[in-house]
């Protein structure tokens, strides 16, 4: 119950963004231990197996069911946590 709460308030907070206010979290979010700077939008995680996903950043990263950041969001990457990725993408601001 509570994992599907999260998806939930997750995917509200992403349908309450405004077009036109994107702007890139500051820090440094890594993939499978591949740095990505400063990101903004979707990046594809692993097929085959879960990946590993570390927030260092100012924002929430959320990991999602399909490719591209479709499907459900399956949960969330708090700043300055590390976990086991169980989806196929992740999405930031």
């Amino acid at each position: 119950m509570v994992k599907v709460l999260g998806a939930c308030a997750a995917a509200a907070m992403l349908a309450l963004t405004t077009p036109g206010t994107a702007q890139a979290a500051q820090g440094v979010l890594f993939i499978d231990r591949a740095a990505h700077e400063n990101p903004s939008g979707c990046y594809p995680l692993g097929d085959f197996v879960p990946s590993e996903v570390a927030n260092f950043t100012d924002e929430v990263a959320f990991v999602w069911s399909g490719p591209n950041c479709d499907g459900r969001v399956t949960h969330p990457v708090l700043p300055g946590q590390v976990t086991v990725a169980r989806g196929r993408s992740v999405f930031i601001q």
